[in-house]
């Protein structure tokens, strides 16, 4: 992840209503959305990022020249862990590079899971984004809130749940098979997917589930029902590449549909 200087901070102190990060003189504008409890004792909250015509931010792999979000819970209570639930992001040319990420508004649906179930639960930190158009700005926002018990669930969070990439079960994916091999810098992975077409053109995102790793742009290219990617890994700190397939992470984003497909073994 990268860490920027912050320009833009506020802190949200969640009261009944949301309540913005900065002013509207700003090209975007960051808001927590309240949430609701889960019926399995989960809490759910949203973060909306509201943009300018022409403005954008990124999703959790921005691509070529994007700018990766960071998201940090250290001064939380009573949670055991925090799943982020991004939406379906697009995929944008920038001087002829991919980046991927939202343009107009986002919302980030966040699900959190109790150490103590039934206990109140406080969720405590910072949120750092990057919103470009012709020049990138850093945003920076701090919260502080105490999730509701209340089970009323927020249909912008709901709608942004919704909007998910499909699982590889549900998309006919077949045999999914990755092989490295040592460059000068890391590792090349290939990546063989048999699957169904999700709409031409097709992205593919390969993420390593390290981040100290860091991977180049996939270059891709389907054959009838099977669709091979590859791309370079490399980390960021110069240590040799240990790769945990299991946590590796493969997004194929179609003119139709997005796939999320979860481990990559080798052949």
């Amino acid at each position: 992840m990268i860490r920027f200087r912050t320009l833009l901070a506020a802190l949200a102190l969640l009261a009944p209503a949301p309540l913005l990060a900065n002013s509207g003189d700003e090209p975007a504008s960051i808001r927590i959305l309240p949430g609701w409890l889960g019926t399995d004792g989960q809490r759910f909250v949203g973060i909306e990022i509201s943009m300018a015509p022409g403005w954008k931010t990124y999703w959790r792999a921005p691509g070529e020249a994007g700018i990766p979000p960071y998201l940090d819970w250290s001064g939380s209570r009573n949670i055991s862990g925090v799943d982020i639930h991004w939406p379906v992001p697009e995929v944008f040319d920038y001087a002829g590079m991919t980046v991927i990420g939202y343009h107009e508004q986002v919302v980030i649906p966040i699900e959190i899971t109790p150490t103590q179930a039934g206990e109140p639960v406080h969720l405590a930190g910072h949120a750092e984004f990057g919103v470009c158009d012709d020049i990138c700005v850093p945003m920076s926002f701090e919260f502080a809130i105490d999730m509701t018990d209340d089970d009323r669930k927020t249909p912008a969070i709901v709608a942004a749940m919704i909007d998910q990439p499909v699982s590889a079960e549900r998309a006919s994916v077949g045999s999914v098979i990755c092989q490295a091999e040592p460059t000068a810098k890391g590792v090349k992975i290939t990546a063989r997917l048999e699957m169904p077409s999700t709409g031409t053109p097709e992205v593919v995102v390969i993420e390593s589930g390290d981040g100290e790793i860091w991977v180049a742009g996939a270059t891709a290219a389907r054959v009838g029902g099977v669709l091979t990617a590859s791309a370079e890994m490399v980390n960021l700190f110069g240590e040799p590449i240990a790769l945990t397939r299991s946590a590796m992470r493969i997004t194929v984003l179609g003119t139709e549909r997005a796939v999320d497909i979860l481990g990559c073994p080798g052949g």
